[in-house]
């Protein structure tokens, strides 16, 4: 049937929209290293601009430092650069063909700051989930005034896209309430 394959589509779009919505958060550091701290800073290395994931090997020898080893010695130079300017608060110091990263402890003030972004990228979450949800609904009212689905049928779709918001919207503040946790650990 045509609306199951709709809800389908739209069960889909919402795990996208969460997926989106965690990769969001999990950009958000509480002070401890994570290699997704640095992979995607933008390098100008052989004539071009490259992710650091694709020019060295990323590692967390320990949970306050970020180890860089470029695979090529001419690219040590270019990727503490991208770093400077990436402007995310962590200094490069090169070792030979080794960059260490080490990360300061953030004030209370700065964590404070944080769970406020977390809790904007958590939002525009939900809105896109609202989004998803009113587009879906917009479709089945269509359907109803055509007279391809009956009203009973429109009511029970109605109740199962709100079920699939409120899953999709308790999903995202799950991950915000851990983001929070997370930031706020002294």
């Amino acid at each position: 049937m045509e609306t199951d394959k709709l809800l389908d589509e739209l069960k889909h779009s919402m795990e996208k929209a969460i997926d989106h919505t965690h990769g969001e958060l999990s950009s958000l550091h509480s002070g401890k290293a994570s290699t997704s701290m640095v992979e995607n800073l933008i390098a100008d290395v052989y004539g071009s601009t490259m992710r650091l994931r694709e020019i060295a090997a990323i590692t967390t020898p320990d949970a306050r430092t970020i180890q860089i080893q470029p695979w090529d010695k001419a690219s040590v130079q270019p990727i503490e650069k991208a770093i400077l300017t990436a402007n995310i608060g962590l200094t490069p110091v090169s070792q030979s063909t080794l960059i260490r990263c080490t990360i300061p402890e953030m004030s209370g003030e700065r964590r404070k700051e944080l769970v406020k972004v977390a809790n904007t990228m958590a939002e525009e979450g939900r809105i896109a989930i609202r989004s998803l949800r009113r587009d879906a609904l917009e479709i089945f009212k269509k359907m109803q005034r055509e007279g391809t689905l009956s009203e009973d049928d429109l009511k029970r779709l109605e109740k199962d896209v709100q079920k699939l918001t409120d899953n999709a919207n308790g999903e995202i503040g799950r991950l915000l309430e851990n983001k929070e946790k997370e930031l706020l650990k002294v």
